[in-house]
């Protein structure tokens, strides 16, 4: 072969090797440049901590049962009205007043005073709605409840009915009772019905009214999960309290009967027993003092005495 020919073969064979990459290197080689793609796994969204629950509301003095932890010591009484009781005016020394009574009562307990302020009032005369009662100024009630919570006290609403229906009365005084440290007592004495004047006959009740009170009550311990609640009703003679074996405890509220004996001592130990030798289950028991009626009869008994008596009173009052 001339020797041009066998230079032109060379050239064409090198160029030949030069550009013979195989197609699969080249991919490679592209896919090698590519960035990896990510193998890290998303981190997850961070679950919020649970908000803890707020606490229960208290009352006064700690805890949310009022028995067998505090023994009850109260005084009564109405803004303007020293007839009515010890509470009618200069309430914070009527605080101390009542602090140092109650430390007076030992036996195991803690003292927890309580006030106890007529806001319906049972009148002899029927008044602009025909009703023979007269209701307190609401600017009271926030007046006497500040001291009871400056001294660490239950405040207790009061209700003499007259003509009006009890329940009707009460749902008035809701925005209080749903207080932690609000109780409700209720003075059948003094509710009386169309054509009747209190004062001039006993008025009365009945344990299904008294029921319908408490299940009222209840009702609200529940729904804003208050401390038990404190439920009074005075009694000072049999009659007064119709159908009374069909009364029953309901959840969160303690029902206090407060038998209010006039009289020298033995009677009214005698009205006592003779109102609470058949009390039913669940129902507690309040013993009421008259500081001028007692005295006029004899002496206040001394709380010795009065813890003495069985079943030992839970609650005390000083009229």
């Amino acid at each position: 072969m001339p020797k041009r020919l066998v230079c032109l073969a060379a050239l064409l064979a090198l160029s030949a090797g030069c550009s013979d990459i195989p197609a699969d290197r080249a991919a490679a080689d592209e896919v090698e440049s590519r960035p990896a793609p990510s193998t890290a796994t998303p981190a997850a969204t961070p679950t919020p901590a649970p908000r803890p629950a707020p606490p229960l509301p208290q009352l006064p003095r700690g805890g949310r049962r009022l028995v067998p932890a505090y023994q009850l010591v109260a005084f009564v009484g109405a803004p303007g009205s020293p007839a009515l009781g010890p509470l009618d005016g200069n309430l914070d020394e009527r605080a101390r007043r009542l602090e140092r009574l109650a430390a007076s009562y030992r036996g195991g307990r803690v003292a927890q005073p309580v006030m106890e302020l007529i806001v319906t009032t049972a009148q002899g005369a029927p008044g602009a709605d025909g009703k023979y009662r007269s209701r307190i100024d609401p600017e009271q009630i926030g007046k006497y409840l500040a001291v009871a919570r400056k001294h660490k006290m239950l405040l207790m609403l009061d209700v003499q009915p007259g003509q009006a229906k009890p329940i009707d009365e009460i749902r008035r005084l809701e925005p209080w009772l749903r207080q932690p440290d609000v109780g409700l007592a209720v003075d059948p004495e003094w509710q009386v019905g169309p054509g009747q004047v209190p004062g001039r006959v006993f008025g009365r009740t009945s344990g299904a009214e008294l029921n319908g009170i408490a299940a009222y009550l209840s009702g609200l311990v529940a729904k804003y999960r208050l401390p038990e609640k404190l439920f009074v009703f005075h009694q000072l003679t049999g009659p007064i309290v119709r159908g009374e074996s069909a009364l029953r405890a309901y959840p969160g509220v303690l029902t206090v009967k407060s038998v209010d004996g006039i009289g020298n001592r033995g009677q009214k130990v005698a009205t006592y027993r003779g109102l609470t030798t058949r009390l039913p289950k669940g129902i507690r028991t309040g013993f009421k003092l008259f500081y001028s009626e007692d005295t006029r009869h004899g002496a206040l008994m001394t709380p010795a005495q009065v813890l003495s008596l069985r079943p030992r009173p839970d609650l005390v009052i000083y009229e």
